[in-house]
């Protein structure tokens, strides 16, 4: 009995310490042992556009015009299963900032571009990363389809009281 408990402490020890990182190589202490991606900089930002932010939307491809009510009231739904666990449609952050005013502080393709591709904008755009700092998660990708992120974004500028 005593001998299957200190072979179970042993299997659990090298375990433990294996998935820690212990044992790997010694040269990497040189480098830095933090990923990009963890930190929230990258090696080349100047490729950036904070005003476009990183997708595949710009003023091209979203335009905005009359407020469609059919369209925010589907957003305001899927906000609801997918954004209001962590967003408030007022100032107030709940885990991420509350919404109120986002759409006069960003351009629609810039919302578009961070709510179906938050992760390269978490890790390339200074004010998100300024932001993340006080809400200490990052945003998830939700995986919307573009016509989701669009009927969310009607209903952010209705919020916003868009007409």
């Amino acid at each position: 009995m005593k001998t299957r408990i200190v072979t179970a402490l042993v299997i659990a020890t090298s375990l433990f310490y294996i998935a820690c990182g212990g044992g790997g190589d010694k040269n990497a202490s040189s480098q830095s042992s933090t990923p990009e991606s963890e930190t929230g900089k990258t090696a080349e930002p100047s490729n950036y556009d904070p005003n476009r932010g990183e997708g595949k939307f710009d003023e091209s491809n979203v335009a905005m015009g009359p407020l469609d009510a059919a369209m925010a009231s589907k957003g305001k739904s899927i906000s609801e299963t997918k954004c209001f666990s962590c967003h408030k449609t007022s100032e107030e952050k709940l885990v991420g900032p509350g919404w109120k005013g986002v759409t006069t502080r960003r351009s629609g393709h810039w919302i578009m571009n961070f709510i179906t591709n938050p992760d390269p904008m978490i890790d390339k755009d200074p004010e998100v990363q300024a932001q993340l700092e006080l809400c200490l998660v990052r945003m998830p990708n939700q995986n919307l389809a573009e016509q989701e992120a669009r009927d969310i974004l009607e209903f952010m500028r209705q919020n916003d009281g868009a007409k």
